[in-house]
């Protein structure tokens, strides 16, 4: 069947997208039978003539595209015992979708709450400074992604990031984000998605219990034995002798990685990076970007690296139109992070702003050494924001100045658990606070206006990805104990929504493959 496509389509923005089936019907002389956008990105390198650009693929044949690759599975041997999830995040929840598409139907274990119950408790935190420790913006179904922005452009390249894509549209996401060049859901979006993924693997015979955690793992003769759950809301614990466990438990789960470490399994050190959460309001950002016209395009996001310091820093997890977000998973720390809605219609636009931390600027070699490092900035954050919840929070030329701020200029705070003016310098390392000092000026080289005296740095941003790597081996199994299964962000392998979800994929063909030896 003779397809054509057309790369490098270029339509300005205020051409409607109708325009490409014109160019598809002047290219065949006739009206195509089939067409589909494969690709659109933003031009925006000269701001008097913005253009979007597109990858079209159209015929005048009759056309059946190809059917997602998850229709077309081998069915699985039956496990004689129960494959176990620990984590209802990104990784997790693929990892139970693509068992279940083998055959195979998992358990997967919970510590949060249901999305719906999981908003609520997030709402109470805000409120009324009440703190559930395993229901928040990090713990509950969905993952921390579900309280973000929803990216999930990704810097990985594998044919899994389409079926996740193609996954993400068949629980209902927007069918645009499998052409656009930085799809996202939004935290609204997501929580519908993550309902409807969960409602999917009940029917498909899968279970899930929420409000329960995995308290200890049985280790014997270099295998998972057993394993301990406790449902949190009656202390009542059960244990299970399961035949894989998947560990996806996300980049917070510290209690459990203590737990990890002391049953042996191995797991060491790893690179990440903290700072803050640098605000602007979302007007300057898209006119910085996009000139006087920016009122015709969405609002604009953006992604800026400085190494003219001794340590890299970068923005990363922009939301345009979004909030800073309480994010703390533990009683005493204060953590921030950032969510828009599909519309990213909020005032104001937010970023991590964080610089690398190395290794040797732990205390210990210990490999929770940098769990101990985000803990400590969490805490002198708290103690800072008035030991409240509220997070310490200074202007961006009072920081520069070296000056705790007394007021707020254009720029209004977005955290909704509250802030106190803070000298930052107080709360993080020299080293960082002078890194960030280098990049806030370099950034505004390439982004006017990054450096506003009037934008504003709340503290800290910690949980960027996780501390830790649970080492793991080609078959994608702890190196020391057979039937673990290390997953996702939390175990190291992944750094965002779409990473973590391949990963899970990737997990479960693993344990399909194992299976079916």
């Amino acid at each position: 069947m003779s397809i054509t496509t057309m790369t490098d389509v270029k339509l300005p923005v205020t051409e409607p997208e109708t325009e490409l089936l014109k160019i598809a019907e002047k290219r065949l002389k006739r009206k195509p039978t089939y067409f589909s956008i494969k690709k659109k990105s933003l031009d925006a390198r000269d701001k008097e003539n913005l253009r979007y650009v597109y990858t079209i693929e159209f015929s005048s044949n009759s056309y059946q595209p190809e059917k997602p690759s998850y229709e077309q599975l081998i069915k699985s041997k039956t496990p004689q015992k129960p494959v176990v999830i620990i984590g209802s995040g990104p990784a997790g929840l693929f990892c139970a979708i693509r068992l279940l598409e083998h055959g195979i139907k998992p358990i997967v274990i919970e510590r949060g709450e249901r999305v719906e119950e999981r908003a609520k408790a997030i709402d109470k935190f805000i409120s009324k400074k009440t703190l559930d420790e395993n229901s928040n913006v990090q713990f509950g179904e969905g993952g921390a992604g579900t309280f973000s922005d929803g990216k999930l452009n990704t810097q990985t390249h594998t044919p899994l990031n389409k079926a996740v894509l193609e996954t993400f549209v068949k629980f209902g996401a927007p069918k645009e984000i499998l052409w656009l060049n930085k799809p996202h859901l939004g935290s609204d979006n997501l929580k519908q998605i993550v309902k409807n993924m969960r409602e999917h693997i009940l029917n498909q015979g899968g279970e899930i219990l929420f409000s329960t955690k995995m308290t200890d793992i049985k280790i014997k003769d270099g295998a998972v034995a057993s394993i301990t759950l406790q449902t949190l809301k009656t202390a009542e614990q059960r244990q299970i002798q399961p035949e894989l466990v998947v560990l996806a438990i996300g980049h917070s789960a510290r209690d459990t990685f203590e737990m990890l470490r002391e049953r042996g399994v191995c797991m060491r050190q790893k690179d990440f990076a903290v700072g803050v959460r640098i605000e602007h309001l979302q007007e300057k950002i898209s006119f910085s970007q996009y000139g006087k016209n920016y009122k015709l395009l969405p609002p604009a996001d953006y992604k800026l690296v400085s190494k003219t310091g001794d340590r890299s820093a970068f923005t990363f997890c922009m939301c345009p139109g979004g909030f800073v977000m309480p994010a703390a998973s533990e009683y005493g720390g204060v953590v921030v992070n950032g969510m828009s809605n599909y519309a990213r219609n909020e005032k104001n636009a937010n970023s991590a702003l964080i610089v690398q931390v190395r290794s040797s600027d732990f205390e210990s070699d210990d490999a929770l050494a940098g769990m101990e490092y985000q803990r400590k900035l969490e805490r002198a954050a708290f103690i800072a924001g008035g030991g409240d919840y509220s997070a310490p929070i200074q202007k961006v030329g009072d920081f520069l100045d070296g000056k705790a701020s007394d007021c707020f200029g254009e720029v209004l705070p977005s955290h909704g658990a509250g802030t106190k003016f803070f000298d930052l310098k107080s709360v993080l390392p020299n080293y960082i606070c002078d890194s960030l000092k280098i990049a806030l000026l370099d950034m505004d080289r390439r982004l006017k206006g990054f450096c506003s005296p009037d934008a504003l740095l709340t503290a800290v941003e910690t949980r960027t990805s996780s501390p830790i790597r649970i080492e793991r081996t080609e078959s994608m199994q702890s190196i020391n104990v057979n039937g673990l299964y290390p997953c996702g962000e939390g175990a190291g392998y992944a750094g965002g929504i779409t990473s973590s979800a391949a990963d899970g994929l990737r997990v479960a063909e693993a344990i399909f493959s194992k299976l079916n030896q």
